[in-house]
C-alpha cells in the first residue's frame, strides 16, 4: 500500500496521529474543495503530492490542476471563480491552491479582482512557507517575498499566520469555516509542519462560523498572543513564524520585556491588539522579514496607525527592525545572536541585563543522523522516532531536511528532538535547538547528544561531528576497521573526537545483516539493517550505554516482535551487540592537525525532498538499440509490442486499433485523411485561421456534438535534421522507448524507432521544458559555471530567471541545450527527460449527423517573435496548417463539457470569440439537421466576436444562410475594430437582456460560451444584469440562479 493509501486510511479512522502537520494539511485541503490547483513552487517542495494521489484514490477527493507561477498566474483562479464549469457545481465547496511565499507575491496583483466571496465560490490559498535564498540556494523560514504584497490584498481575505504542528492544523481547518471570506493560511513548511510529530486530528466537519473570532476562539485562539511580563516596557511585535516562537521562549524569562505575535493580520482588529498588549509599555519595536535592506514591509504602519496617538504619547517609541534572509539565517545558526538583538532593544532601559538561561530543559534529547539518500540504513531515523512517538509521555519531534549539491547523490540529516510531553519548549524550531547551517562555527559547543553516521565517506568530506556535544555516543555504519576508519576521516574529525572526547562505536551493518541472511533479496536485507542499526542505537542511548543485552532485546522484540525476516529477534540482538566496535584513538603525540587539515564540505538545507531517489523514477527509461533489438521487437510482438486499447462497445470489430500506428500513444487513435484545409482570413490578414476537414471513411472514428479531437502532430521535418547533426547523433540509429500506459504484468512494453521518428513523433524536443528539466540537467554540465546556472534556475531563488527563459525568450528543451552546450545527456537519456509530446485537442467543428464521414476543425496558427527576434511556431497548429490534402493524421476524441441539452426545444444561446465559434458550428449544422428530418427545434441564438468582419467573420456565409432558413433565429455580431467604438459580444448581450432573460429562466434555456477567459467576468455581468432588471432578483440572488444552472448543465463554459 502505497504511502497516500495508508495515510487516507489513517486520516479516516483517527483523531491523533503521528504525521507530518503538512499531510493532515493536504487531507483537509483535499476533503474540504472542489478543485486544489498545485502551483509549481509548492510541487518544487514537496507540498501536493499527497493530495495529487488522493485525487485518484478516493472520490471524495478535490480534483486537482496543475499551474505553473508565472506573470498573471492568480488570473486562472479568477477565471474559474467567474466562470465555474459544469464539473465544479456537485459540491459547494471552496477551491483551493498551493504555493510558496514567493509564488502568493506573483499571484497577488491578480487577487485585487477575485470575485466577491460566497458560500459556494470562494477561494482558500495553503501557503507553504519556505524560500530558497542567498548564492547557496539554502532554504528559510522568512516571509521576506510577502513584505509588501501581503498587506496589499483585498479587504475579501482573511490572512493566517501558523508556526507550529498543531497550530497549522487547527488553522487550516479554521480556513474552510470562513463562508464570506477569501482565506491566505501562511504555515511554517521550513520546518514545524513537516515535523513527524504527535498531532490532534478530526475530519473536517461541514460546519461553518460567521466569523474569524468565532471560529478561533472555539480552537482557543486569539488575534494575538503576547508572551512576558505583564508589566513590561518594552515588547517586540513579529507576525507568527518560527522565529517568533524563540523570541516568545526568551520573553518569559527577561523583566520588563515582551513580545507579541501576528496569528491574523486580516482583518486587522485594532482593539485586539491594544487589549493584548500590557498598559505599561512605552517601546515597541516591529520585527519585518523583508527580501533586502531597502524595502519597508507593512506591518509597521499597521501597527503604529493603531497604537500611535499624539493627544495621549502612552508609547512613546516606535521602531522597525528589517529582517533580511541572512538575518534569519544567523539567528538560527548561532545560539547567541537572536539574545543579543533582544538585549540591544533593552539597553536603553535602565534594568540590569540578565543572563539568559537555556530555553531546553536538561532532560531533554537531541538525536542527529547523517545519510546517503540511497544508503539502505536510511529508513533507520524512521524506525527510532516511530518507536518514541508509541510512548505518549515522550514528546517526539522528528525533522528530515535534504542537501543536494555537496555530494553527488544527496545527504540527508534526520534530527530527533525527545523531551518531556509537559515540557514548555516544544514550540521552538528543531532547526534553532540542533541548527544544521554552513555558518554553524567549526569550534562552536555542539548540541547533539547522539550522532549516527550512516555513511562513513561523509566523515571524509563533510564536517559533521561540530554538530556533536562533549562526551556524546557516535554510530559509525561501516565495514572498516579502527585503522581504516582512522585513515580515511578527515584530521578535523579526528581533532573533534579527541577534544570532545566523543565516543565513537563503529557497525558492519551490512556485514551482519549478510551473515543472517546470505542469500536473501537485497530489500529484505535492508530491513534487517535498519533492525540491526536499531539495536546499536538503544544500546548506547540507554542509560549512556550502560544497558544490558536482556534489556535491549526487549525493547527490540516489543518493536518488532519475535522475528524479523525469519530471523529470531535474539539472534539479530546478539549479533548486532558482538559487532558494535568502540573505537580506539592512538596517542595524538606528534600529529600536526592544522598541517594536514582538508578543506571539508559544510551541509547546507536546500531541498526537501531527496533528489534521485530511485522509487520515483521510471526504472523503464529509453537506450540506444539496434536492428537486432528490432527484429527480436517484431519475432516476439507478445513480448515486446504494446496491446492495442479494447475498443468500446459501441465498435465494430473491423476497425480495431493497429498498434503499429502509434505505439507510443496509450489512447485510442484513428488515422484519418486530409480532404481540405483552406485558409479563412486574407493572406495579407496577420492571423491565419484556416479550416480543415478530414475524411474518416473506414476507421471507425464516431464523435458526438461538442467533443474534441486530439491531434497527435509531428515536429518539423527540417528542424529535426538541423538538431540531429548539431547534437552529433545519427538519424537512422535505433531506439528503444517505453510505451507509456502500455504493460503487462506490471512491466512497461517497450517499442523501437530511429532516433529520427522518435524526435518528429514522439519525443516533445521544442516543447517548453519546466523547472526540473533544468535540475536534471545540470549534472551533465561539464563546465561549472553552467552547472551552477542550472542548478539556480531550477531552484526557487531562480524563479524569475526561469520566468523570463520560459515567459518572455521562450526557450525549447533545443534552445536550453544550445544555451549550455557543455551539458549534453545521452541521447536516449535525453528523450527520458524530454518527455512525449501531447496530443492537443480542437472542439470538432462539424455534426457526424450532418456531414457523415468526415470531421472539420477551426484552427488558428500559433506564431510569434521572441525578443531576440527568433520566430516561433505553435507545435501542433504549425503541423496542421502544413498539411496537404491526402496526407494523413493520427487522432483521437476526448469528451468535452459542451454538450446539446436533451430536448431539441430547449432554446441554445451561444457567444463564441474566434476560433470559440468552432462547437457552434456542429450546434447549428445538428439545428439544421434535425429540422430537415421534420424533427421540431427550439430558438437558436448566436452571439459571435471577432476583430473585423471583413477579415474574421468566420463561416459568414454558412451563418447567413442559417439566418435566412431560420435555424439561427437571433444573431449578435460585434466587430470590436469595425467602428470608432469597441464592441464586444457583452454589449450585444445586454441589448438582447431581456430575450435571453425569457430564453433562459422562462423556457429552460442553455448558455454557452466558448473562447479565452478575458470576456467571461464581462459576459457573466451582463446576464447578472439582465436578471435583476427583467426578473427582479438581487445580484447575488441573480449570482446563485447562475451557479445553480451550472449544477444543471445550462450554464456551460469552455474557455482557455
Amino acid at each position: 500500500m502505497s504511502q497516500a493509501s495508508t495515510l487516507l486510511e489513517k486520516f479516516k479512522k483517527n483523531d491523533v496521529v503521528d504525521v507530518a502537520a503538512s499531510s493532515v494539511i493536504e487531507s483537509i485541503s483535499s476533503q474540504s474543495s472542489n478543485i486544489v490547483f498545485l502551483y509549481n513552487l509548492a510541487v518544487e517542495s514537496g507540498f501536493g503530492a499527497l493530495t495529487k494521489e488522493w485525487s485518484t484514490l478516493d472520490q471524495n477527493s478535490a480534483r486537482v490542476i496543475l499551474l505553473q507561477t508565472r506573470i498573471g498566474a492568480g488570473l486562472t483562479l479568477v477565471g474559474r471563480l467567474s466562470e465555474g464549469t459544469s464539473q465544479d457545481g456537485h459540491r459547494s465547496l471552496p477551491l483551493t491552491a498551493y504555493t510558496s511565499p514567493s509564488g502568493l507575491a506573483q499571484m497577488a496583483p491578480a487577487l485585487d479582482i477575485l470575485p466577491k466571496p460566497t458560500s459556494s465560490r470562494r477561494l482558500v490559498i495553503q501557503v507553504a512557507s519556505i524560500t530558497s535564498v542567498g548564492p547557496d540556494l539554502l532554504l528559510s523560514p522568512t516571509l521576506g517575498p510577502l513584505s509588501v504584497s501581503l498587506f496589499s490584498l483585498p479587504e475579501t481575505f482573511t490572512v493566517l499566520l501558523s508556526s507550529t504542528p498543531q497550530e497549522s492544523i487547527d488553522l487550516a481547518t479554521v480556513a474552510y469555516r470562513l463562508p464570506n471570506s477569501h482565506v491566505v493560511h501562511i504555515f511554517d513548511y521550513h520546518g514545524s509542519a513537516r515535523e513527524i510529530t504527535r498531532v490532534q486530528f478530526s475530519p473536517v466537519a461541514s460546519s461553518t462560523n460567521s466569523s474569524v473570532q468565532e471560529a478561533l476562539a472555539q480552537l482557543k485562539y486569539s488575534f494575538f498572543d503576547y508572551a512576558g511580563d505583564k508589566d513590561a516596557h518594552t515588547v517586540l511585535v513579529m507576525l507568527n513564524s518560527p522565529l517568533a516562537n524563540i523570541a516568545n521562549a526568551f520573553g518569559h524569562r527577561i523583566p520588563g520585556f515582551g513580545v507579541l505575535v501576528v496569528r491574523v493580520l486580516r482583518p486587522w482588529d485594532e482593539k485586539a491588539l491594544r487589549h493584548a498588549l500590557p498598559k505599561t509599555v512605552r517601546n515597541i519595536h516591529v520585527m519585518e522579514d523583508v527580501p533586502t535592506e531597502t524595502v519597508r514591509g507593512g506591518l509597521f504602519n499597521d501597527v503604529f496607525s493603531t497604537l500611535f496617538d499624539p493627544n495621549s504619547p502612552d508609547v512613546t517609541t516606535f521602531q522597525t527592525h528589517r529582517n533580511i534572509p541572512a538575518k534569519t539565517q544567523k539567528y538560527f545558526s548561532t545560539p547567541d545572536a537572536f539574545p543579543s538583538f533582544i538585549s540591544s532593544l533593552l539597553l536603553p532601559s535602565a534594568l540590569p541585563l540578565v543572563p539568559f538561561k537555556p530555553i531546553t530543559s536538561p532532560a531533554s534529547k537531541k538525536l542527529l543522523f547523517l545519510s546517503a539518500v540511497d544508503s539502505s540504513t536510511a529508513s533507520l531515523p524512521a524506525l527510532i522516532s516511530k518507536m518514541f512517538l508509541s510512548h505518549r509521555s515522550i514528546k517526539t519531534r522528528h525533522l528530515s531536511a535534504f542537501d543536494a549539491y555537496s555530494k553527488v547523490g544527496g545527504v540527508s540529516a534526520d534530527r530527533i528532538i525527545l523531551s518531556a510531553e509537559s515540557d514548555g519548549n516544544g514550540d521552538i524550531p528543531v532547526s534553532f535547538l540542533l541548527p544544521l547551517d554552513p555558518a554553524v562555527p567549526e569550534d562552536t559547543e555542539g548540541t547533539a547528544d547522539f550522532v549516527g553516521i550512516l555513511e562513513p565517506a561523509l566523515l571524509k568530506t563533510h564536517s559533521i561531528l561540530k554538530y556533536a556535544r562533549p562526551n556524546a555516543p557516535i554510530l559509525v555504519c561501516t565495514n572498516w576497521t579502527s585503522a581504516e576508519l582512522i585513515s580515511n576521516v578527515a584530521p578535523q574529525a579526528l581533532e573533534h573526537i579527541r577534544s570532545r572526547s566523543l565516543k565513537v562505536y563503529t557497525l558492519d551493518v551490512k556485514g551482519v545483516a549478510a551473515q543472517l541472511l546470505p542469500n536473501a533479496q537485497s530489500s529484505n536485507k535492508d530491513v534487517l539493517e535498519a533492525v540491526i542499526g536499531y539495536i546499536a542505537f538503544m544500546r548506547l542511548y540507554i542509560g549512556g550505554g550502560s544497558a544490558s543485552i536482556k534489556s535491549v532485546e526487549q525493547l527490540a522484540r516489543s518493536a518488532f516482535g519475535s522475528f524479523v525476516e525469519g530471523i529470531d529477534i535474539g539472534v539479530v540482538c546478539a549479533k548486532a551487540w558482538d559487532a558494535l566496535i568502540f573505537l580506539l584513538l592512538p596517542s595524538s603525540e606528534g600529529d600536526s592537525i592544522e598541517a594536514k587539515a582538508v578543506s571539508l564540505n559544510e551541509f547546507g538545507f536546500n531541498t526537501v525532498e531527496p533528489i534521485g531517489c530511485e522509487s520515483l523514477v521510471d526504472v523503464t527509461i529509453p537506450k540506444v538499440s539496434t536492428w537486432h533489438d528490432a527484429a527480436k521487437h517484431i519475432i516476439f510482438r507478445e513480448a515486446f509490442a504494446p496491446p492495442p486499447p479494447t475498443p468500446s462497445s459501441d465498435e465494430s470489430e473491423t476497425h480495431v486499433q493497429t498498434a503499429a500506428l502509434r505505439p507510443d500513444v496509450p489512447e485510442r487513435t484513428f488515422l484519418v485523411t486530409t480532404t481540405v484545409n483552406r485558409r479563412l482570413t486574407p493572406k495579407e490578414y496577420d492571423r491565419n485561421v484556416f479550416h480543415l476537414e478530414f475524411n474518416t471513411q473506414g476507421t471507425g472514428l464516431k464523435y458526438a456534438i461538442g467533443e474534441a479531437l486530439g491531434v497527435h502532430g509531428w515536429n518539423d521535418t527540417d528542424e529535426i535534421s538541423d538538431f540531429c547533426r548539431w547534437y552529433g547523433v545519427d538519424p537512422n540509429q535505433l531506439i528503444i522507448l517505453p510505451a507509456p500506459g502500455r504493460e503487462v504484468g506490471g512491466t512497461k512494453l517497450m517499442h523501437t524507432r530511429t532516433i529520427f521518428q522518435a524526435l518528429q513523433q514522439q519525443v516533445d524536443i521544442f516543447g517548453k521544458p519546466p523547472k526540473s528539466f533544468y535540475a536534471a540537467l545540470s549534472k551533465y554540465a561539464q563546465k561549472r559555471t553552467e552547472k551552477m546556472a542550472l542548478y539556480f534556475i531550477s531552484s526557487p531563488e531562480g524563479s524569475s530567471t526561469f520566468k523570463k527563459l520560459s515567459e518572455k525568450d521562450t526557450v525549447s528543451f533545443v534552445d536550453v541545450l544550445r544555451l549550455y552546450p557543455s551539458a549534453r545527456p545521452p541521447i536516449a537519456e535525453l528523450c527520458d527527460l524530454v518527455g512525449d509530446i501531447s496530443p492537443r485537442h480542437y472542439s470538432i467543428a462539424s455534426s457526424q449527423a450532418a456531414v457523415g464521414d468526415r470531421v472539420d476543425l477551426l484552427v488558428v496558427t500559433v506564431d510569434w517573435v521572441t525578443p531576440s527576434g527568433a520566430p516561433r511556431y505553435g507545435q501542433c497548429t504549425r503541423y496542421l496548417a502544413n498539411l496537404k490534402v491526402g496526407q494523413r493524421v493520427t487522432v483521437s476524441i476526448k469528451p468535452s463539457v459542451m454538450k446539446l441539452p436533451p430536448n431539441p426545444l430547449q432554446p441554445i444561446i451561444m457567444a463564441g470569440l474566434g476560433t470559440g465559434a468552432a462547437p457552434f458550428r456542429a450546434f447549428m449544422q445538428h439545428r439544421a439537421w434535425l429540422a430537415s428530418q421534420n424533427i421540431p427545434v427550439g430558438p437558436l441564438l448566436y452571439y459571435f466576436g471577432s476583430r473585423h468582419r471583413s477579415q474574421e467573420y468566420l463561416y459568414g456565409e454558412e451563418i447567413e444562410a442559417f439566418i435566412a432558413d431560420n435555424v439561427i433565429t437571433h444573431c449578435g455580431l460585434a466587430f470590436s475594430r469595425d467602428g470608432k467604438k469597441k464592441v464586444y459580444i457583452q454589449h450585444k448581450m445586454l441589448e438582447d437582456a431581456e430575450m435571453l432573460v425569457k430564453h433562459l429562466s422562462g423556457e429552460n434555456g442553455v448558455f454557452y460560451l466558448c473562447g479565452p477567459t478575458w470576456p467571461v467576468p464581462d459576459v457573466y455581468k451582463a446576464l447578472v444584469d439582465a436578471l435583476v432588471k427583467y426578473v427582479g432578483k438581487t445580484e447575488e440572488e441573480a449570482g446563485e440562479y447562475l451557479e445553480s444552472l451550472k449544477e444543471e448543465e445550462r450554464y456551460v463554459l469552455e474557455v482557455y
